[in-house]
Parts: C-alpha cells; sequence; structure tokens
C-alpha cells in the first residue's frame, strides 16, 4: 500500500534529472513541515549505487539543495506499492515506467513532472548528462519551478 503522500521522481540513471526533483521537494517538505515520504530512481540500472552525477551535485550545493546523500537505484514493480504519486521527466522514463505498471491505479500514478506546469503539453526536462553547465541550471530551474507547485497541492 502506498504511504499517504508519498513521491517518487524517475529518470533513466538516477543521476541528474531525478535526484535534482528529489532534493528540491525533500527540501521544501521539511521548510514547510509536511508529512511527505520522497525519494528517487531510474528506469536503467547504470549507476545503481552511485552518488548524482559531480555536475549536478555542485549545482544543488550552490543553491542551497545538497543532494550529496542521495544514492541511484533503479526503479521497480513494486513502486507503484510505495508510492501513490511518480513523476518522470521525459516520456521515455514515462513509457518504461508504464511498462512495468500493473493496473489502471499504477497507470494513473505516472505524470510528467513539467505538466505540473503546463499540463497537457507534454513537455520534458531535457537530460543535461552530455551537455554543459548551462543545461544542469536550466534542469534546476524547471524542477525548482515544478516542485514549487508540487508543495502548494501539498499545503
Amino acid at each position: 500500500m502506498a504511504k499517504n503522500n508519498s513521491i517518487l521522481m524517475v529518470c533513466l540513471g538516477n543521476i541528474c534529472r531525478s535526484p535534482m526533483a528529489d532534493g528540491l521537494l525533500r527540501k521544501k517538505v521539511k521548510d514547510h513541515d509536511l508529512d511527505v515520504f520522497v525519494d528517487s530512481a531510474g528506469t536503467g540500472d547504470y549507476h545503481v549505487g552511485e552518488a548524482p552525477d559531480k555536475r549536478m551535485r555542485e549545482t544543488a550545493s550552490a543553491k542551497h539543495y545538497p543532494i550529496d546523500e542521495l544514492r541511484a537505484r533503479q526503479f521497480t514493480k513494486s513502486d507503484f506499492q510505495e508510492f501513490d504519486r511518480i513523476y518522470v521527466m521525459d516520456k521515455s522514463n514515462r513509457d518504461n515506467v508504464l511498462r512495468l505498471a500493473q493496473t489502471p491505479e499504477d497507470r494513473n500514478k505516472v505524470k510528467l513532472i513539467l505538466d505540473e506546469l503546463y499540463p497537457g503539453e507534454g513537455r520534458e526536462v531535457p537530460d543535461p548528462y552530455f551537455g554543459g553547465q548551462q543545461g544542469f541550471e536550466d534542469v534546476f530551474q524547471m524542477l525548482d519551478l515544478a516542485t514549487d507547485k508540487i508543495i502548494e497541492q501539498l499545503k
């Protein structure tokens, strides 16, 4: 059974976008004294056990949202039972997560995170992994706004 107000952030490797979304939302949940469990995962197993990408850790730290303690893990079917909201960063992540869904309820938990800001537009958070530092900054800004919107809903 999903925990009340439990949120999972999902990207491909769980070292850039989803840990940043996780770190942002965790701190905002704490700052607002909300009872919400937040975690992140990747659809791939490429980085299981690793810390977030150094560039994303530096970006997060500079903005006062440290994510150094997070470790990558892979999304599993059991996450549908553990979480009542599953935010994915892009359509490929969404497709990979939905392939593991077993019920309509599972499917209904999955949403593109930027749909919180731009409902129905299907916007994606770009993967900054192969780009420069500006990509990490851009991702931070997008996820900062999206997690603000999620906090508004949780209050």
